[in-house]
C-alpha cells in the first residue's frame, strides 16, 4: 500500500511525462490526461489487482482497466510504465512512426497493458460489459473498471450499453465518468447540454456515486472503495468524478483550450517548474 505522499508524487511524475511527451512531437491531449493523472495513478497503484509481470490478454482473476476515451492516452502509458508494464524509457516514442505508443492506443503491436483500442468516442463500455460477463461466466470475482469523459457521453452507444448494463445486472462493473464540463469544441453546455448525468445513470438503473475533488487522491480512494462496497448487489456502478482539465498547470486549468494542444518551449518550461521532478525522467 502507498502513501498518500508516494501516490502525489506519483502522480506528479505521470504530470511531467504527460507534458514532456505532447511537447516533443507538438502532438496529444494534455488536458484531460492532467484532469485524470490521480484516477489513473490510485487505479493501479492502489485500488486495483493486476500483474505487470505477466500481462495478457485475459486478465484472468485480476482487475481489468479500459480506457474509453483513449485520445488521452498520455497518461495512461505513463501510468502503466511506472507500474511496470514497459520500460519507462519507451515514453519517449509517443507518437513516432512504428512506436508501440500511438496517439490512441492500439493492440496490434502488443503493447503490455492495452487491451483494445480506444479511441472512436462511445465504445469502450460496451467492451468493459463483455468482459465484466466474461468474468461472471468464469467465475472470476474480480472487478472491471473503465473511464469515459463526459463529452464522450453524447455518443449513442453509451446509453445503450447504460440499459444493457442495468438490465443484466452487470454487478462486476465500475464505470467511472470524467466530469470535466469540457471538450474539444467548448464545454458540454454549449456542445450539447446533457443536463443531470446522474439522474440519467440512476434512471437507467445504476447506482451512482460521485467525487466532488475528482483531482485529490484521498477523496479518489474513498470514492473508489465505496464503489467496490456497492458491487455485487445487481446493479452496475457508476462514479461521477468531477475533474479539472489540465490540472496541476496553472495555465491549462479552468480552459478546454488545451484539450489537444501541445504546449511551446516556453509554455513546457513553466509547466515543468510547476512539477518538479519526483521519480526521475525518462
Amino acid at each position: 500500500m502507498a502513501s498518500i505522499q508516494e501516490l502525489k508524487d506519483f502522480t506528479q511524475q505521470v504530470r511531467r511525462d504527460i507534458l514532456r511527451m505532447v511537447h516533443a512531437v507538438n502532438s496529444g491531449h494534455p488536458g484531460g490526461s492532467l484532469g485524470c493523472a490521480e484516477y489513473i495513478t490510485v487505479l493501479y497503484q492502489e485500488i486495483m489487482k493486476h500483474n505487470a509481470e505477466k500481462f495478457d490478454m485475459d486478465g484472468k482473476d485480476q482487475d481489468l482497466f479500459f480506457l474509453s476515451n483513449g485520445h488521452i492516452s498520455p497518461v495512461f502509458y505513463s501510468v502503466l510504465s511506472r507500474s511496470g508494464y514497459f520500460p519507462v524509457s519507451e515514453l519517449s516514442t509517443f507518437r513516432l512512426l512504428n512506436s508501440r505508443l500511438q496517439g490512441h492506443p492500439t493492440t496490434h503491436e502488443g503493447l503490455e497493458g492495452i487491451r483494445i483500442a480506444s479511441g472512436s468516442l462511445g465504445q469502450g463500455m460496451s467492451v468493459a460489459l463483455g468482459a465484466a460477463q466474461a468474468k461472471k461466466l468464469n467465475g472470476d470475482d474480480r472487478l472491471v473498471y473503465s473511464l469515459h469523459g463526459d463529452g464522450e457521453l453524447q455518443e449513442g452507444q453509451n446509453w445503450e450499453a447504460i440499459m444493457y448494463a442495468a438490465a443484466k445486472k452487470v454487478d462486476n462493473y465500475i464505470a467511472a465518468v470524467d466530469v470535466n464540463l469540457k471538450q474539444i469544441d467548448g464545454t458540454t453546455d454549449q456542445v450539447l447540454p446533457m443536463g443531470s448525468i446522474k439522474a440519467k445513470f440512476e434512471a437507467f438503473g445504476w447506482e451512482v456515486l460521485e467525487v466532488k475533488e475528482g483531482n485529490d487522491i484521498e477523496a479518489i480512494i474513498a470514492g473508489l472503495k465505496k464503489a467496490q462496497s456497492l458491487t455485487g448487489n445487481g446493479k452496475p456502478v457508476c462514479i461521477l468524478l468531477y475533474t479539472e482539465m489540465g490540472n496541476g498547470v496553472d495555465f491549462m486549468m479552468h480552459t478546454h483550450a488545451w484539450h489537444g494542444k501541445a504546449p511551446n518551449d516556453e509554455q513546457l518550461e513553466n509547466a515543468l517548474a510547476q512539477n518538479p521532478e519526483t521519480l526521475g525522467d525518462y
